[in-house]
């Protein structure tokens, strides 16, 4: 028997598939799917521009390949729970391009909102940027990042490769950001909670790595972040900087609204599993109430491996405080090594700090290996080369006679 209209439509609705948090879900059709399919192919920035502003829960919007104009600007993209809205190249094997203008894409005022496999290259500030639209009590939320490339932004100022300010529940894996502002980072986070950056890589300029700036930061009050698995080579002076310098009245949640009277440009942040190559130190706590860096690869910090500062010295404040050092291999040549490897500021707490397990070697003087901490290190290791498979070529693998299986970025892969 023919099937009707209706009855064709209510078949397509049980089985149209979307795909979300990488899972393919089964859903119904948004009411307005009439308006836009649930899949949608645009070949230029003019028909994003339109598919973005039709676009309702659930809506999947790929880019053909192609160069595409930057300094596009999206407000309100909103999609639901397991019904994200999905903005991906068609082929992620040739992802569209987009190129220069001020900055590549900008988001204001999302949630349920995914990015896949697209590239931003050039322009003159930062090449992408979600923030909550200056609603600074509703923040944009639920944002995931995956298979970006963007590269070289900015002039050589305070420009980020990924500005990310008032973001919740968010991830970001599997993304290449290099050659960022000098002053800037590559993700740079202000007043950002629950968040995940995870297998990305960040590059920049070796000779450059002694300079301000940063590869990832959290600041502006942000919470419960952890960044696992990733890869820095030569990711600016700090290549993590936990924490940072804030203007007052941009913090997420404005400071008059928190519960308690102390405050923070960082808490409870975990920077585990990751390898890094060069800065002049790797691991910056700046301002910090808690944080946790374990099970990471250090090699040939140039000055520092770690920095315990204060920058924000408002009333309410607290010291740098609560930091946990554990678990990680840091490999360092004498000539490159200042102040026993730690360098602390003023007006921080450094006897609140924690150093376990950790696996020390001095390249060219084994001898010196034995660092420089702010307290007493329980179980540590000293002396012993780690054999990493090929250091000369950034191959920190360790090879299969390692003293050091049970430390570094290695040993969180296999405790997992």
């Amino acid at each position: 028997m023919q099937k009707t209209m209706p009855q064709l439509l209510r078949k397509r609705a049980r089985c149209a598939v979307f795909v979300g948090l990488g899972a393919s879900i089964l859903i119904g059709l948004h009411p307005a799917a009439a308006q836009q399919p649930a899949k949608v192919t645009v070949r230029n920035s003019a028909e994003l521009q339109k598919a973005v502003a039709r676009a309702t829960a659930g809506t999947r919007i790929e880019l053909s390949s192609g160069d595409y104009v930057g300094g596009l600007t999206f407000s309100n993209v909103r999609g639901e729970p397991d019904k994200p809205i999905v903005i991906a190249a068609a082929d992620a094997a040739r992802p569209p391009v987009f190129k220069g203008r001020n900055e590549g894409l900008h988001f204001s005022n999302v949630a349920h909102l995914e990015l896949h496999n697209l590239t931003i290259q050039g322009g003159n500030y930062n090449g992408l940027n979600i923030d909550d639209g200056g609603n600074f009590t509703k923040p944009s939320h639920h944002i995931v990042l995956r298979g970006l490339h963007v590269k070289n932004v900015g002039r050589g100022g305070n420009q980020d490769g990924i500005k990310l300010s008032g973001i919740t529940d968010f991830r970001v894996e599997n993304c290449v950001v290099e050659f960022w502002g000098l002053k800037g980072s590559a993700i740079d986070m202000v007043g950002c909670h629950r968040g995940v950056i995870v297998g990305n890589a960040f590059r920049h300029d070796p000779k450059l790595e002694d300079a301000q700036g940063s590869g990832v930061q959290t600041k502006g009050g942000t919470s419960d972040v952890t960044v696992r698995g990733n890869r820095f080579e030569h990711a600016r002076g700090r290549a993590v900087n936990i924490g940072g310098s804030t203007d007052l009245d941009v913090f997420r949640p404005p400071i008059n609204q928190w519960k308690g009277k102390e405050f923070y440009e960082a808490k409870d942040i975990v920077v585990e599993g990751n390898t890094f190559i060069g800065s002049s130190a790797p691991i910056a706590f700046v301002g910090v109430d808690g944080a946790t860096v374990r099970f990471n690869t250090f090699y040939r910090p140039r000055r520092w491996v770690i920095r315990i500062l204060r920058e924000t010295t408002a009333e309410g404040f607290v010291p740098t405080r609560n930091g946990v050092f554990s678990d990680n291999i840091i490999a360092f040549r004498s000539t490159e090594w200042k102040e026993g490897g730690v360098n602390v500021g003023p007006n921080t707490a450094p006897d609140t700090f924690r150093f376990e397990r950790n696996f020390w070697f001095c390249l060219d003087k084994p001898a010196l290996s034995a660092p420089r901490l702010p307290t007493k290190e329980r179980d540590g290791v000293r002396g012993q080369d780690p054999k990493f498979r090929d250091a000369e070529k950034d191959d920190l693998r360790l090879s299969d006679d390692s003293p050091a299986k049970k430390f570094g970025a290695e040993a969180l892969e296999k405790k997992e």
